[in-house]
This record gives structure tokens, sequence and C-alpha cells, in this order.
């Protein structure tokens, strides 16, 4: 039982378990993962560019097809949910096989699609196959990190499958402008094809010897069905610092959403881009400052609680690691989106553009700064329940995000860019706010609500 006078210590028995994997079978672990972990962010990213294309060949219109974005957000939540609370069950690694094999059919079927209905049913088994990337990456990282090393990991991972944001739009767009967009969904399945036999020959059980549920069966069936409630990880952010980081997460990345979305009728029509590989291409420096900041936020929130947890003499409180967002949430994020708007509004011409591009670079880099934190500190506190955790909050900031979306174009008709930029960033200030409610407070708020969190005596 957590109480409000006593931090969460070390887990030195975790750093004991982590040592059953050699630093060569980790690094290993990590490339799968991230290859995992690319594709929801493939999938999704891609399909954008395509959609005018796709809504041509099915005689649809652009907002009937546009609605495979709603229901593949829909898709994605209750598929992480699915998926993660199966792994602490069955495990990780039976998780991600039972998932590639949706995401190959899905992928196969949206290529042959020529309906309306075909294509947002075969979309929502190709987004619900491939949901499982992020929560299980989270869990498996987890799994085989110690704490002082679970930040740069999660840095490295969201760093890596952010990589796939970065590209994916341009791809779509060029698949979509000089390819084909039912070529491209076919490559989509073979990719998750090559990831399911990765996985398969080289990638091993990461959950603790006996942690599962299935291990802790005295008597159990060759195949061994058991029901679990998907939905009960949600109740993991009934815990306020749980539920707290969750919602900073989600109003920092809205100020993305505020700018990515409506790329083609704002920078494309400000400044006359019309092709659709190079609005595609737009996407890129966002893309790139996510690469970029995922890792250096991550290693830099490892040398923050490595300090702090000197100078305290070897305590460990896990807010410690929310002290580096301020970088992002205060200062990166609300100039960046803030300024794309006035920018876009009042200046033209190349140097416009440019100023643009480099607003969409650095709100990439302060988002991760907000982000990779809180995925780490996610971790840290619910260790055994990462998986479930990070599964609850992409799901609930998914439904967050997606009534955002919704409403980024007609803010932008009925007061126009600036001012919706200039609420996404005050959005993203009251995010910052949270978190550092969380820091000052997060003993009394974990004190609070215990649903099970990381310590020497429980780890």
């Amino acid at each position: 039982m957590v109480s409000e006078e006593s931090p969460l210590l070390a887990p030195t028995g975790h750093e004991l378990i982590a040592d059953r994997f050699t630093p060569h079978k980790k690094r290993w672990i990590m490339y799968l993962v991230s290859f995992a972990g690319i594709l929801p962010m493939f999938v999704q990213a891609t399909f954008v560019p395509s959609i005018p294309q796709i809504a041509k060949d099915l005689h649809s219109t652009y907002a009937a097809v546009s609605l495979s974005i709603s229901l593949s957000i829909l898709a994605t939540a209750v598929g992480s949910l699915v998926w993660a609370a199966y792994s602490s069950f069955y495990g990780r690694r039976s998780m991600y096989l039972w998932g590639m094999p949706f995401l190959c059919a899905g992928s196969c079927g949206v290529a042959m699609s020529t309906s309306l209905r075909s294509l947002l049913f075969w979309r929502f088994v190709q987004t619900f196959g491939c949901s499982g990337g992020l929560p299980l990456g989270a869990g498996v990282i987890g799994d085989i990190y110690k704490l002082e090393e679970r930040g740069t990991a999660i840095g490295v991972f969201f760093g890596a499958t952010l990589f796939g944001l970065a590209v994916s739009p341009f791809i779509g767009g060029s698949a979509a402008q000089y390819w084909s967009w039912r070529n491209l969904q076919y490559s989509i399945g073979l990719w998750g094809l090559i990831g399911m036999l990765l996985i398969y020959f080289s990638f091993p059980e990461t959950s603790r010897p006996g942690a599962l549920g299935i291990d802790k069966l005295t008597r159990r069936r060759w195949i061994h069905i058991t029901w679990i409630n998907p939905l009960s990880s949600l109740w993991l952010l009934r815990s306020p610092n749980l539920f707290a980081g969750m919602l900073a997460q989600a109003l920092v990345l809205i100020s993305d959403y505020v700018l990515l979305v409506p790329m083609a009728y704002t920078i494309g029509a400000r400044y006359g881009i019309t092709n659709e590989a190079i609005i595609g291409a737009c996407f890129l420096p966002n893309g790139l400052g996510n690469f970029t900041g995922a890792p250096i936020s991550g290693c830099l929130s490892d040398i923050v609680v490595r300090r702090w947890r000197e100078k305290r003499k070897g305590l460990w409180f896990p807010e410690d690691r929310l002290r580096m967002t301020w970088i992002g949430g205060l200062i990166m994020v609300p100039l960046s989106v803030g300024a794309s708007g006035l920018i876009m509004t009042y200046v033209g011409g190349p140097i416009g553009l440019s100023l643009n591009l480099l607003c969409l670079f650095l709100n990439g880099v302060g988002v991760d700064f907000v982000f990779s934190p809180i995925a780490s500190y996610n971790v840290d506190v619910m260790d055994s329940r990462s998986a479930e955790l990070t599964a609850a909050s992409a799901a609930v900031r998914s439904i967050i995000i997606s009534i955002a979306t919704a409403l980024i174009i007609p803010s932008i008709e009925r007061i126009g860019v600036a001012w919706t930029n200039i609420i996404a960033a005050i959005l993203a200030l009251i995010g910052q706010g949270i978190i550092f409610l969380t820091i000052r407070y997060g003993d009394r708020m974990r004190a609070s609500v215990d649903v099970g969190f990381t310590t020497r005596e429980n780890d």
C-alpha cells in the first residue's frame, strides 16, 4: 500500500530480472518492437494523402472516405486495450503474433475494396491488428530495462516509431500521385507478414517469469482461452496522477493535429501548393522533430532521475522524471504553434513557408519533450501493468483528440488560422500546468488512490 509519506523506492528486484537479457539481445528486441511500433503510425498517416484517389476509385466523396479516419481511431483505441489486457495474461509475444494476421488480412482487404462499406470494414480490421504496437512496446521496455535506462529506451522507441509518422505522409502522397494506393496497402500487408515471421523466430517472451496469468493456472487445456475485460485497463486512470499525465499529453498533442490535419487547407492554400506529394513532404519537418526530440528527451529524463535520486541518497520519486517537460510544454510547443498561425496569416512567399516548416520541426521536438517523459513515468509507476496503462491512456487520449480534430477545420473557417493556433497554444500551457501540479503534489495524488504502484516491496 502506498502512503503519502512513503516515496516509491528504487525497484532493485527488477534490476536483477532486467539482466536476463544481454545488451545485444536488448538491442534486437528494441529493433523488433520499434519495427512493430512504426506500423500503427504508418497505416494511419499514409492513408490521408490517398483519400482523394480512393474517393475517385470508389465513386464516393472525400467526406465519406474520411469517415475511415475516425473509424481507425476507434479501432486503435479498442485494439490497444484488447492487446494490452491480454498481454498480461498470455504475454507480449503472443499478442504480437495474434495481431499481425489481422493487419495482413485487413491490408489486403483494403486494397481489394470496391465499395465504401468494404473499405470501412477492412480499415477497422487493419488498424485493430496493428494497434498493439505502442502499448506492447512500452510494456516490453518496462520488462527488460532498469529504472535509470527506461527514459532513454522509451525515447529511442518513440523516436523510431515516430520516424514512421515523419515519412508516412510523403510516402502516402507519392503513392497517390505516382503509384497506386492499392499497391501501397498490399505493401503494408507484406510488411506485417515479415514482422510476424521475425517475431515468431527471434522474439522471446519478456514478461517476468511466473508473472503471467496463464503461468498461474494449475490446470489448463492445450488451447486455453480466457475472457479478460479489455475495459478494465481504463480503471487505472482513476488515479489522479495517471489521469493528469494522460490529459497533459492530450492537450499538448492537440497542437500537432492543429498544424498537421488542415495542412492542405492552411499551408497548401496559403502558399499555392497543390501537388499531393509536396504537401506530404511538408509533414516531414514535424516528423523529423519527433524523431530528434524523443531520444534526447528520454536521455535527459534519465539524467534528471539519477541526479535527484543522488540528492535524496537513493530515494526515488517518480515525478522527478517529469521535471524535463517544461522545455517542450512551456516554451517550444506554445511558441511554435502560435507563431505558425501568425506567420501563416501575415507572412507570404518562400519566407513564410520556410518559417512555417521551422515551426513544424520545433513543434515535433517540443511535443516529445512532454510526451516521452510522461510515457516513461507511466512505465516507472506501473511496471507490471505498463502496457495496460499505455493502452488506457492512448484510448482516452484518442477520444479527446478525435473531438478536437473534428473542431479544427470549423474553427479555422470561423475565427481564422491565427486564433485557432493561439487556442492550441493555450491548451498546451494548461497541459504543462497540470504537469507542474503533478510534480508538486504527486506523492499525495498517488496516496489518494493506490492502483498498485511499483515499490520496492511489490516489485
